[in-house]
C-alpha cells in the first residue's frame, strides 16, 4: 500500500531527528560504531513507526538493536521533546536491524568470484527435499 504525503513527511521528521539522537549516543559510549537510520515507515493512523537501523560493524548489530529496543522509552521521550512543534503525538517506535548491506556484500562477493562456485562444488547448495 502506498504511503500518503503525511506519512512520508512524518517518517522524514522522525528519521532526521532519530539520527541525531542515536549518533549522539554512539559518540558518548560506542567508539568505532556507526549507526544510521536507513528507513522509517509510519502506519496509516500515525501510531507506530518502524525504524530500520544499519549498524557498522555488522557483528554488533544484534547486540545494539537489543540495547536500543530496551531504551525505547528514553528515545521516544527525547524524540517527543525534539518534535513537539511538528508532531502532536509521537508514534510508538519499533526498531529493527537492517541487513541489506550484508546482502549486497554477499552478492558482490559472488559476482566477483570470491565465493565458492556451486557449479564446480555442488555440495554448497542446499539439498532438495523429496516430497
Amino acid at each position: 500500500m502506498e504511503q500518503t504525503n503525511r506519512q512520508k513527511k512524518i517518517a522524514g521528521v522522525i528519521q532526521k531527528d532519530l539520527v541525531d539522537v542515536l549518533q549522539k549516543a554512539a559518540q558518548d559510549g560506542m567508539k568505532g560504531t556507526i549507526i544510521s537510520v536507513s528507513k522509517v515507515t509510519v502506519t496509516t493512523d500515525l501510531s507506530i513507526a518502524k525504524v530500520y537501523l544499519s549498524i557498522f560493524p555488522s557483528e554488533k548489530r544484534d547486540e545494539l538493536v537489543t540495547g536500543i529496543q530496551s531504551n525505547t522509552s528514553l528515545i521516544k521521550h527525547e524524540m517527543a521533546k525534539r518534535t513537539k512543534n511538528q508532531l502532536r503525538r509521537m508514534p510508538e517506535l519499533s526498531f529493527f536491524g537492517d541487513d541489506t548491506l550484508d546482502y549486497i556484500e554477499e552478492i558482490d562477493k559472488s559476482l566477483s568470484g570470491k565465493d565458492v562456485n556451486p557449479i564446480h562444488n555442488p555440495e554448497v547448495l542446499p539439498k532438495r527435499q523429496k516430497r
